[in-house]
């Protein structure tokens, strides 16, 4: 089991940035409801319904300006350079949520403009990003690395090592332009792995083909793995789509690769659906013992009512805090004024957690069945401060605390300690009903 740090042991601060759905389109005062699956965008308008300056609690994306504005910030979290940060790990879906508008000069564009964005309010801070679903035209379609010519993503892949370049070495930059994953060392002692988790996406129709490895990402991931087991390493993944959304077998092959090698995996990444939340992996043989924790980051878009949001956390995982933006606070100061970002929680100290290890965070998930201001404390921090109207009870809550128990698709067994009054079938559909991307 890991244990914590002694007293006064050296701690790194890593910046996590995740679905920052940057939309040049955005227009303050424009239409905040529309009938279009994105709004916030044409012509202003005067009255009530417009979209706020920095952003709107609606179907809408983000403005470049309010991106700027969140890491213009980040050294005032700490009032170091660059927030005292050791890293930055970024994971995806940088393009607008436009999907039926979109050519590959548009995404090329957001991928290029953000890119060059975080370059210089980070200065020299090491990046380390992730491909998200929305980097691809036609939005999830992100075909095997065997497949050749104008249909392939190479593309994509050549300009994010182009984009990328001066963050990774080399050796990452090949494996990033053959199938958009690689791995890198973010210090001695600590290797990182990124993953094109496209590639068990349940929406990308290239994997009708193979859907159990097909860019060879899995074998991959093994070797690199073993390789940092016998180099006495400790590893980080991260990604966009978290793995109890993948597709069955590869998610089944994605936790048993956690199991086998969760001396080595010290955190794990990811981003997607927007909300600030995890996914515990547990040993294979009794699915009760805490091996791993994914964490899943919220987004710093709006998409969907939210709250513009960024945690950050140190590795091994102590603890980990998420800064929010209050739009309606931002919105309501005179025109010109920064945009107060704040720290939400800290989840030790929101949650009363010992350490921030995965028994912990089990544990967390049981005292939530039975206290219920914990459990409202958490669903507020789940959506950035900005909950929905409609409370969580009973099936709702049912299906959610399921969910933090499951790093796996479509695995009952994992539901089963928590003894839910709902059936696993009414679950998995809840589960469908909140998904926002």
């Amino acid at each position: 089991p890991p244990t914590p740090p002694p007293p006064g042991a050296p701690t790194a601060r890593i910046l996590f940035l995740t679905d920052l759905h940057w939309d040049r389109q955005y227009v303050p005062g424009s239409a905040a409801a529309c009938p279009d699956p994105l709004c916030c965008r044409g012509a202003p308008r005067d009255g009530p319904g417009a979209a706020g300056f920095w952003g709107t609690y609606s179907k809408c994306d983000l403005p470049l300006h309010t991106i700027d504005a969140l890491l213009a910030q980040l050294p005032n979290t700490t009032g170091n350079s660059a927030g005292g940060f050791a890293a930055a790990y970024w994971t995806g879906d940088i393009p607008a949520h436009n999907v039926w508008q979109q050519s590959r000069r548009d995404q090329l564009r957001a991928l290029r403009t953000v890119t060059a964005l975080l370059r210089a309010r980070l200065g020299g801070l090491r990046v380390f990003p992730a491909v998200g679903n929305h980097e691809a035209t036609p939005v999830n379609a992100f075909p095997p690395p065997y497949v050749r010519g104008n249909q392939s993503a190479a593309w994509l892949y050549d300009a994010m090592a182009e984009a990328w370049q001066d963050w990774l070495p080399p050796a990452a930059l090949h494996t990033l332009r053959a199938g958009g994953f690689y791995t890198a060392q973010v210090w001695p002692g600590l290797r990182l792995v990124s993953l094109n988790m496209n590639f068990c996406s349940q929406a990308n129709f290239w994997l009708l083909i193979n859907a159990t490895d097909p860019a060879g990402q899995l074998q991959w991931l093994m070797g690199v793995l073993a390789d940092a087991e016998r180099d006495g390493e400790k590893v980080h993944i991260i990604g966009h789509i978290p793995p109890a959304h993948c597709l069955r077998s590869w998610s089944w092959n994605y936790y048993r690769i956690v199991n086998r090698f969760e001396g080595t995996i010290a955190a794990q990444f990811f981003g997607h659906t927007h909300l600030d939340e995890f996914e515990l992996f547990y040993d294979e043989e009794t699915l009760s013992r805490p091996v791993s924790i994914a964490f899943v980051a919220p987004s710093v878009t709006t998409y969907i009512n939210l709250n513009p949001g960024a945690p950050q956390t140190p590795p091994p995982v102590l603890d980990h805090e998420t800064f929010i933006l209050n739009l309606t606070e931002a919105n309501a100061a005179p025109p010109g004024t920064p945009p107060p970002w704040q720290r939400l929680y800290r989840a030790r100290e929101a949650y009363g957690l010992p350490t921030a290890f995965p028994a912990d965070w089990d544990l967390l998930v049981r005292r939530m069945q039975d206290d219920e201001r914990l459990f409202q404390r958490f669903w507020f921090h789940l959506h950035k401060g900005h909950p929905p109207h409609e409370p969580c009870r009973g099936p709702c809550k049912a299906a959610l605390l399921c969910a933090l128990r499951t790093g796996r698709a479509a695995d009952p067994a994992l539901c089963r300690p928590l003894h839910p009054a709902l059936p696993f079938p009414r679950i998995q559909e809840l589960w469908h009903q909140r998904r926002l991307c």
